[in-house]
């Protein structure tokens, strides 16, 4: 009975994306995103070490976020973009909360080198909120929480307390699936920011600068299938995919660098 309930509730709330194309299963408003995201950002916020005091610095980053947003299918969706650059020096990291709140370390803000870098990152973050992945991950949680906890519920034994085990292998499965969809999630998001990024007239091969950055920086280093985020070298041949499928012909002249 829990893994039936699961399995309807997940298949029988479906949503279609206008800007991915795709038919999505989720299970909360644009507005529930938007406020989800609105009540964390704080405490995200803090465990950076709240806000950076640079304002010239902030006002940049919000400056490229909101170009991205302004000429992008990004800015026809109804959530609320809004930039901020965090306090955070030592930590290399970027991210986005559901609805729009975007968030890039200092840390990582001081390795990127050109504006286009930065657009790259921020195109991919804004990919997250607008391709729902948030709201994804949830809907997805839940499904793999209720069909663990059903497989818990019929393998234990009290008078065979090895049957734990079997639970707990479940449970593992259960959240080695979330982190597939997790690195599927990323490889998309780097897909619409080539498009993004473009669009807003920054050049997109700036991307690949990105993933040089992280990569000397340690980032995706560990087995792959064990992490949320793919190997930047893995990330890096996708964009470059990406690329070549959106122009053909070669990126056009002129986009910022």
């Amino acid at each position: 009975m829990i893994a039936a309930f699961s399995l309807i509730t997940y298949w029988c709330n479906q949503e279609y994306n206008p800007v991915t194309g795709e038919t999505q299963h989720i299970n909360m408003s644009a507005d529930q995103e938007i406020a989800l995201g609105l009540q964390a950002a704080p405490e995200m916020a803090q465990q950076y070490g709240g806000l950076h005091p640079d304002q010239q610095a902030a006002a940049k980053v919000k400056e490229i976020g909101q170009r991205i947003v302004q000429n992008t299918s990004a800015g026809e969706t109804p959530y609320q973009f809004n930039f901020h650059l965090l306090a955070d020096e030592s930590t290399i990291n970027a991210f986005a909360l559901p609805g729009g709140q975007v968030f890039i370390t200092a840390g990582l803000l001081s390795k990127l080198q050109t504006e286009g870098q930065v657009a790259g990152v921020l195109g991919h973050k804004i990919g997250h909120v607008v391709a729902r992945h948030s709201a994804e991950q949830i809907a997805k949680s839940r499904l793999t929480q209720g069909l663990t906890g059903a497989a818990a519920v019929a393998t234990y034994d009290p008078q065979n307390p090895s049957s734990a085990s079997t639970a707990a292998a479940a449970a593992m499965i259960g959240k080695l699936l979330n982190l597939k969809y997790g690195r599927d999630d990323e490889l998309e998001s780097d897909q619409l920011s080539v498009m993004f990024t473009a669009q807003a007239g920054y050049d997109p091969k700036a991307m690949l600068a990105v993933m040089q950055i992280l990569s000397e920086s340690g980032g995706g280093g560990g087995p792959e299938f064990f992490q949320t985020h793919p190997n930047p070298a893995n990330r890096r041949n996708r964009i470059e995919a990406a690329i070549a499928e959106a122009f053909p012909n070669g990126v056009p002249q002129g986009l910022i660098p």
